[in-house]
């Protein structure tokens, strides 16, 4: 078994969209480490709406990709968390819905979530300190990953 498969990425519905309409992105390329089973990935119930929302009006074209990424990648999609387990979380994040992600990526037990979202997971440092995960872009997830197979 490869050793990379403990480094699990939680990925919010932006960095999922930017992966099925870019394929030169960085979050593209997490999708191809976890197809090629470097990585794993997990996403959420609501990222799957988020998801298919966003890219039925944005980028219809690119709802088949989409599709065929999730199959080929095999994401872990855990449930949206209860209301009681999202509300530890509305005290850490400036916006109420981004907690159900914040709570979903902790429950999952990620290493790291992976969002395109500066203004409520970036720029606040304190939601990734109070939440106990890593936070970045995909570039920065990339990174990170690269600094895993280095040890």
């Amino acid at each position: 078994m490869n050793t990379m498969s403990k480094n699990n990425l939680f990925l919010d519905s932006s960095v999922v969209v930017a992966g099925a309409i870019s394929t030169s992105g960085a979050a593209n390329a997490l999708f191809m480490l976890a197809v090629a089973e470097k990585i794993s990935i997990t996403i959420s119930e609501q990222v799957i709406i988020e998801s298919e929302r966003a890219l039925a009006l944005k980028s219809p074209r690119s709802l088949p990709y989409y599709r065929d990424l999730l199959r080929m990648a095999k994401p872990r999609i855990v449930r949206i968390p209860a209301p009681s387990e999202v509300a530890k979380y509305l005290s850490i994040i400036a916006d109420p819905t981004d907690a159900p992600i914040l709570a979903a990526a902790v429950k999952a037990g990620s290493d790291y979530l992976v969002t395109l979202n500066r203004k409520h997971f970036l720029t606040d440092p304190k939601v990734a300190e109070k939440s106990g995960l890593r936070i970045g872009t995909p570039g920065d997830a990339l990174a990170w990953v690269r600094e895993q197979v280095r040890k």
